[in-house]
């Protein structure tokens, strides 16, 4: 990583800065730019050509590009957004403050703001929202010569050359899609439709992103286009898009699991307010169902005055139940999402969870009674006459307590998802809190059920 230039007094030295990175690669560049306040790194954009500003603006790791954006002064910003990827600066466009948001566009030339405004018309997380209007279109008419003459006049403004769409010259439909690898192989004479695939794989602009995914991921595409009903280009989703699309969604999952909302900026970037806002709800949730344990420790209060060394196997107890509903809930999100399950299917998993669970439960019990006969045998400790019925309590109770856990965090990501909530919301802390609650039920239970009138 390039180190930052700063001057004696602790400013970052803008000039030579920029000097170094303008003969930098992107990537690399748009590293160092994440490390200064969105000020300096305007400044640093300032001094740059603007085909190197513009590079580092198009990629999805610059963090604060709209901050940037806003930094800089309001002709050059206009200059950017007009050379961007259309997806990209609508993304910023989005992003901004209403007022300077309004100042930008009207400083757009008509058609980068009717670009903009169209891709902004599409809700998030759909493929109009992620597409590039920016692709390489051809007549059916045209030959393979025609075609790659005019990709080498259009390929600089264009996102994507790896792949040609054929229009039908009358009605401008979608007739066939071209990749540059056959296009390049074809005789210069043959007409470009003998290249193509006549049905190519298409999507609308409304499917969810994730649903765009798997249909690139299915057909091994390196980008899929978007059509509306009557057949005509709206745009292109690429594999780079989807990428993108992936980490962030995977990104959201794995904050939920730990028990959180789902934050949009890097760890660093996320001030302590928002840190708080974003952990603190959950954590008084999941305190608040916690208080429901010691609600049940108290209801068998009369239970550990008479039998204390039941109280050595409650975390024991507590802990085995929560796991296997986290790798209940781990494994049924993950399914859910890539569609290998759907809600219908939860009966199937419920009669597949339930024996699963048995089985790890007794696997535990065994260890729990073993653990209970070599500590007593050996003298490390003393769980009193009847230590045999203390030792098939824990071990009957890890049966039930896996059991249940696995059941319930199975079923939980269905239930989630049937009201309309994002299965990941069955985060880990949250299955776990309702199997500690639940788990102690049941381990007091099978406690009373073997050891009344011994213990208890």
């Amino acid at each position: 990583m390039t180190e930052i230039l700063e001057t004696t007094d602790g400013v970052v030295d803008t000039l030579a800065l920029a000097s170094r990175l303008s003969d930098g690669h992107v990537a690399d560049n748009v590293e160092i730019l994440n490390q200064l306040d969105s000020d300096d790194a305007a400044a640093v954009l300032l001094l740059l050509p603007v085909e190197m500003s513009v590079q580092i603006l198009d990629k999805p790791e610059l963090h604060r590009g709209s901050e940037i954006i806003a930094a800089l002064p309001r002709r050059t910003a206009i200059i950017l957004l007009t050379e961007m990827s259309a997806d990209v600066a609508a993304d910023i466009v989005q992003r901004l403050d209403a007022p300077l948001r309004d100042e930008l566009m009207d400083g757009l030339d008509r058609t980068t703001r009717a670009t903009i405004e169209n891709l902004l018309a599409y809700p998030e997380n759909t493929a109009g929202a992620i597409m590039t209007t920016e692709f390489v279109s051809v007549p059916a008419n045209w030959t393979v010569e025609r075609t790659l003459q005019h990709i080498r006049q259009v390929e600089r403004t264009r996102e994507t050359v790896y792949a040609i769409y054929v229009l039908d010259p009358a009605t401008r439909r979608l007739a066939g899609a071209v990749s540059l690898r056959r296009l390049i192989a074809g005789e210069p004479s043959d007409n470009i439709m003998s290249l193509a695939v006549a049905t190519p794989v298409t999507t609308t602009p409304l499917a969810d992103q994730e649903d765009v995914a798997r249909l690139i991921s299915k057909h091994d595409l390196l980008a899929v286009p978007v059509v509306d009903k009557a057949g005509h280009v709206l745009g292109i989703v690429t594999v780079d898009d989807i990428i993108d699309t992936i980490i962030e969604e995977n990104t959201e999952d794995v904050q939920k699991f730990g028990g959180m909302e789902a934050t949009d900026e890097p760890y660093l970037q996320v001030g302590l307010p928002g840190m708080i806002r974003k952990r603190g709800g959950w954590l008084c949730v999941l305190f608040l169902g916690e208080m429901l344990t010691a609600s049940a420790m108290q209801h068998f209060e009369g239970e550990l005055e008479k039998a204390l060394v039941l109280t050595l196997f409650i975390p024991l107890i507590m802990s085995s139940g929560g796991n296997s509903g986290s790798q209940a809930t781990s494994l049924l999100i993950r399914a859910l999402a890539l569609r290998e399950v759907k809600l219908g299917d939860w009966w199937r998993v419920a009669l597949r969870e339930l024996p699963t669970g048995l089985i790890l439960g007794a696997m535990l019990g065994a260890i729990g009674l073993v653990r209970v006969m070599v500590w007593q045998k050996l003298g490390i400790f003393d769980y009193g006459e009847h230590w045999v019925l203390v030792g098939f309590t824990v071990a009957a109770a890890l049966i039930g307590v896996v059991t249940f856990g696995s059941v319930a965090g199975s079923m939980l990501p269905f239930l989630l998802q049937r009201v309309g909530f994002d299965p990941a919301s069955a985060s880990a802390p949250f299955v776990a809190t309702l199997v500690d609650v639940t788990g102690l039920m049941i381990y007091f239970s099978v406690a009373l059920l073997i050891l009344r009138g011994t213990l208890l």
